[in-house]
């Protein structure tokens, strides 16, 4: 991935955004349009890339690669596997429901203490009913970790409690749940298999993160909103209301604020029904050389209405639907070429074999297919090298298919 050295900075006075430059301003506010470090990515790089997005979805399906390991590849290259959870050990980033499940920076967790609050007042409905079910049992469990230590889910069977409780598996979890939402616990993440490992948050989280001063519900929500839209580059109220899921009714009048205070500029876009909105810090490149596979879970096609309007590119999960069915495969990843997708590929690591499984590859109408293939066939190389696969090996289905199985040839 290579970044154009020729932009400028978004002018209160624009008004109106082609399609081509919101997607270019869209990108560039996501770090792909610079180009991935030359030496050693290290903890300094994952902490600008994190600035940038702002938080990193987790996901615990492992069939090319857990999902949040994947951001970081898009914009960093080849890293240490374990720069996320060496990072989380140091107590930089911490996991909450920020967008979904995420890695979010510690020092933004005053900003979301509101919604921990709001928890324990509004459980969700599986909480709600154990609590009335059994009133003190989330109670005990909190109880538990404070006196034991970190645990599982797993950890909560059924056995029979000091108090006489019998410790359920699924009424464990809910409560567990229940605590972490809250913030009366927090989580990490077990290395051999993923599960969730619930701890007192003074345990986890370093303390002068933890003694910040909590803002108001209002500051709060303004900060996030601030934070979503300069993520964003541009983008209507719900793409910013969507990137940290927060409700548009508590969006729209922090957004307000923020056109006020000049922080964002109310833009239209070409061929969006919605006033867009241009934060302040958003870099306008006049060319973007992105090349980069992204997850599912990227904020590049998180929303999947936002990457339709803004790349004209249909994108569905498939996991979840059955094989005959599927259009495009079962873990299909989007590819960015220069400012724009151009195609899809439905990717596994075979790490028995060693080889990077390519079973579909796939272009949008209209591409340039020698291009396409020319980029894809480089970025699968450097993914197979980062994950320490001897060979990438491309299947038949996709209309790039033959020309990527000869564009890679044999490695071993």
């Amino acid at each position: 991935m290579s970044s154009s050295t020729r932009s400028r900075s978004a002018s209160p006075t624009s008004r109106a955004l082609s399609l081509p430059e919101a997607r270019r301003i869209a990108l560039a506010a996501q770090g792909l349009d610079r180009a991935r470090p030359a030496g050693r990515v290290d903890r300094r790089h994952l902490r600008a890339a994190v600035d940038t997005m702002g938080v990193i979805q987790i996901d615990s399906v492992n069939v090319l690669v857990r999902s949040q390991e994947l951001p970081v590849f898009s914009r960093l290259g080849a890293h240490r596997r374990d720069l996320i959870p060496s990072a989380t050990a140091q107590g930089e980033l911490f996991e909450y429901w920020a967008h979904e499940a995420a890695h979010v920076p510690t020092a933004d967790h005053r900003l979301w203490r509101w919604k921990m609050e709001r928890s324990q007042h509004g459980p969700w409905q599986s909480a709600r009913s154990l609590l009335k079910r059994r009133p003190t049992f989330v109670d005990e469990v909190l109880e538990r970790v404070s006196r034991d230590g970190a645990i599982t889910s797993s950890d909560l069977q059924e056995r029979r409690g000091p108090k006489g409780s019998w410790w359920d598996w699924d009424d464990g979890k809910v409560a567990l749940e229940h605590l972490f939402m809250c913030g009366r616990l927090t989580a990490t993440r077990r290395a051999r298999d993923f599960a969730r490992v619930y701890d007192l948050p003074e345990r986890v989280i370093p303390v002068e993160h933890l003694r910040t001063r909590t803002p108001s519900i209002v500051d709060a929500q303004r900060e996030l909103v601030d934070k979503a839209a300069r993520a964003l580059g541009v983008g209507t109220v719900y793409d910013i209301a969507d990137y940290f899921r927060l409700d548009t009714k508590d969006v729209k009048p922090r957004l307000a604020e923020l056109v006020e205070s000049e922080r964002v500029v109310p833009v239209s876009v070409e061929g969006w029904r919605d006033t867009a909105y241009l934060h302040v810090d958003a870099r306008r490149p006049r060319r973007v050389d992105a090349r980069a596979l992204v997850s599912m879970f990227d904020p590049v096609v998180w929303n999947r209405k936002r990457a339709e309007r803004l790349f004209d590119f249909h994108y569905r999960i498939e996991i979840y639907t059955p094989a005959p069915k599927r259009r495009f495969g079962y873990y299909v990843l989007p590819f960015v070429l220069g400012d724009t997708l151009v195609g899809r590929v439905d990717l596994k690591a075979d790490r028995a074999a060693g080889s990077l499984l390519v079973h579909g590859a796939f272009g949008e109408p209209g591409v340039d297919k020698a291009e396409v293939v020319a980029g894809l066939s480089a970025e699968l190389t450097d993914m197979a090298e980062w994950l320490e696969l001897d060979d990438v090996v491309v299947g038949r289905r996709g209309d790039l298919a033959a020309a990527l199985r000869r564009s890679i040839g044999p490695r071993r």
